[in-house]
């Protein structure tokens, strides 16, 4: 396992250029399962990146960095503790979930597009 080094809280480039920085760093042993980087807006300039880390205790734990390329506007890290739930289809973390391989496969019902119109 190695040491994962991680920062929580909040950054903001001001339109002046002065950054307000409330980052903590968080520490531990543990192994990057997989990571994804979702766009928001259209474009690169804001988005949510999700890191699947296993601690070497076995418990699973999600990064959450959402991110903005824009000044005034913050950028936030948080750190979660998960579930297989919320690994698991329907869960928060579904996605993170299937790209390592924790997420069972749909069923036929969850799959299926229903039509608006009965027949």
């Amino acid at each position: 396992m190695d040491k994962i080094r991680l920062q929580v809280g909040t950054v903001t480039t001001m339109r002046s250029g002065q950054v307000q920085d409330n980052l903590r760093p968080v520490e531990f042993q543990g192994e990057l399962v997989t990571s994804r980087t979702d766009y928001t807006g259209g474009d690169d300039t804001r988005g949510v990146t999700e890191s699947l880390y296993k601690a070497d205790s076995g418990r699973y734990v999600v990064y959450v960095e959402d991110w903005s390329k824009w000044q005034g506007e913050s950028n936030t890290n948080t750190l979660h503790d998960v579930t297989a739930a919320d690994l698991d289809v329907g869960g928060r973390f579904e996605d993170l979930g299937r790209d390592a391989g924790l997420t069972r496969a749909l069923s036929i019902d969850e799959a299926v597009i229903r039509p608006d119109v009965e027949f």
